[in-house]
């Protein structure tokens, strides 16, 4: 089973939860607490040892996160651990902020840039960016000269490549083809 699709259940009854009692971004945070320490290797390994049960492994995910956690997020814990996807709270953690962020009516927008954009270029881009997708636009650039020239775009599922170096990877494949 893909982990997004077994991950979606827990992210949407986190985000239930949290949405409910108004702890959105108190959510986004102890998501990130246990998203961070699933991800980590010693807790994998324990994670994975038969010798180390659900209580135990419970016990020390609760141990590590301390007081970030309330009753409704250490339930949520137990239910992840008995159900054995711990090691799907990144991807929970995730899809968990992409909720969030469609419920506030934002979007967060990852661009490469061949060259630093100065702030009207910028101011420019997320004017154009919000136009598109009709939310608030949360930019993130990252300048990378292996573009060449251009821009690479990413929000959600959504690519656009207006970079020089997609454009002549698009052209060698055409050109490739018989």
């Amino acid at each position: 089973m893909e982990t997004r699709t077994a991950a979606r259940p827990y992210a949407e009854a986190a985000f239930s939860a949290a949405e409910r009692r108004g702890q959105l971004a108190r959510w986004s945070q102890v998501l990130a607490v246990l998203a961070a320490v699933a991800k980590d290797a010693r807790i994998a390994e324990i994670e994975r040892d038969p010798s180390v049960g659900r209580e135990r492994l419970t016990k020390l995910l609760l141990d590590i996160a301390g007081s970030d956690l309330d009753a409704e997020a250490q339930n949520f814990v137990r239910l992840v651990i008995d159900n054995r996807r711990l090691p799907l709270l990144p991807e929970i953690a995730e899809l968990f902020e992409q909720l969030r962020a469609d419920a506030e009516g934002r979007i967060e927008v990852m661009v490469k840039t061949a060259f630093p954009l100065d702030s009207a270029q910028r101011a420019q881009l997320e004017a154009g960016l919000k136009r598109r997708f009709g939310r608030t636009v949360e930019l993130t650039i990252d300048v990378d000269p292996s573009l060449i020239g251009g821009v690479e775009i990413r929000a959600g599922d959504t690519v656009i490549d207006g970079s020089a170096k997609g454009r002549l990877a698009q052209l060698a494949s055409q050109l490739n083809q018989p």
